[in-house]
């Protein structure tokens, strides 16, 4: 599985959405549940699931999908 098809896994588990309705240019706006509290849901899993520890500067930005692969991508997974 590559590190896109993680990512839509986490996203559609932890929001408790349909893993088809996550796409490569899927931004926090295309998702309801993906407001506040999912996205810190969602941050503590990409923490979990990537073993990362994310910065609280970074959370802003990391509110779609190419944003969050790119974050992964230069820490060097994926």
């Amino acid at each position: 599985m590559d590190i896109y098809d993680q990512l839509r896994e986490v996203i559609a588990q932890t929001l408790r959405t349909p893993a088809s309705s996550i796409g490569p240019t899927t931004r926090a706006a295309d998702v309801p549940t993906w407001d506040s509290l999912g996205h810190v849901n969602l941050m503590m899993s990409l923490e979990q699931t990537f073993d990362v520890q994310l910065d609280v500067e970074d959370l802003p930005r990391l509110t779609s999908v190419p944003a969050i692969l790119e974050y992964l991508k230069a820490r060097g997974i994926g």
